[in-house]
């Protein structure tokens, strides 16, 4: 059934009707799977063993459905940024399964009205904003958008200005923190790629490998913001941290123990099109591109890093 549901969701055209129909298909497929995870007692070793994809583009819906569960996580509201059409994104399972109240943005007004017309805008109690988000713009729009204070899960994945953004943010206190790792930036320096008010990764860089920040970068963040580092997908995109009053017996990783490399090809030749080398081999590419350590706020080349 999964290669079934792969296939028509990949068509060009497809009714509202025979997709909703599909999304009931996943729903009823992932019960077994989140029936598993509630009779999850205590902390499992690795995170990577609750991963399953129902609307995730890799395993987060389970891993995200285990620490809810786990951590008994009570402010179910959810803020996600970078989305698309909402179609495959982390917190779409949360809403629909959980019923989670949530805040989505994204750069592209087509997406977004995409997502209102989509009758999960009625179904559910979901507000999906059009947003290039900028470290200017972020804490007034999530405050004008009606949310503020504690809430449940942060996912922040604009392949771009992620670190600046999340030492931004200071409306909301998330007790659970995703945010998006570059894994060829490797795992030994703390770096981001400059802040810039309107960077977007195609334009950075034809190969779509410069963006975002280091997993070290991250985790130097999280604690300064009072979180820990807990883990990260299996594919090596995303890092998962947990406030730190919050954490009960999970116990945090190292950078070295959680770091995950990247095992997808998505970087582009000078045309556009995928070359389907590996990422690792092809970020030498952006070596001349300047990178900044956040740990001092210096400048230099990314393949003194590499």
């Amino acid at each position: 059934m999964k290669e079934f549901i792969k296939n028509i969701t990949g068509a060009k055209k497809i009714s509202s009707y025979l997709r909703e129909e599909i999304d009931k298909m996943k729903m009823l497929s992932a019960r077994n799977l989140v029936n598993k995870i509630k009779q999850v007692k205590s902390p499992i070793e690795n995170i990577h063993d609750t991963e399953f994809s129902v609307f995730s583009q890799w395993g987060d819906d389970g891993i995200i459905q285990y620490l809810i569960h786990i951590l008994d996580i009570k402010n179910e509201t959810f803020i996600e940024f970078g989305v698309g059409n909402y179609l495959e994104a982390n917190t779409r399972f949360l809403l629909m399964n959980n019923n989670w109240r949530g805040l989505i943005f994204d750069g592209s007004d087509k997406n977004i009205s995409y997502v209102h017309q989509d009758s999960i805008s009625w179904k559910f109690d979901l507000t999906a904003k059009p947003l290039f988000i900028t470290k200017e713009n972020i804490n007034n729009a999530i405050k004008n958008a009606g949310f503020t204070g504690e809430i449940g899960v942060l996912h922040i994945d604009i392949d771009g200005n992620d670190y600046w953004i999340w030492e931004h943010i200071d409306v909301v206190n998330a007790e659970i923190v995703i945010m998006e790792y570059n894994s060829v930036f490797g795992n030994k320096a703390a770096i981001s790629v400059p802040y810039t008010v309107d960077f977007f990764v195609t334009n950075a860089h034809h190969s779509n490998l410069f963006f975002g920040a280091s997993l070290k970068a991250m985790c130097y963040l999280a604690n300064k913001k009072g979180y820990s580092f807990v883990g990260s997908n299996s594919n090596g995109n995303n890092a998962y941290f947990i406030r730190n009053d919050k954490l009960k017996n999970i116990i945090p990783l190292s950078i070295e123990d959680g770091y995950i490399a990247c095992r997808f090809r998505q970087n582009r030749d000078i045309t556009g099109n995928l070359t389907f080398k590996s990422d690792m081999e092809m970020i030498l590419q952006c070596g001349e591109m300047t990178v900044v350590d956040v740990t001092t706020n210096k400048l230099a080349p990314l393949k003194n890093y590499l």
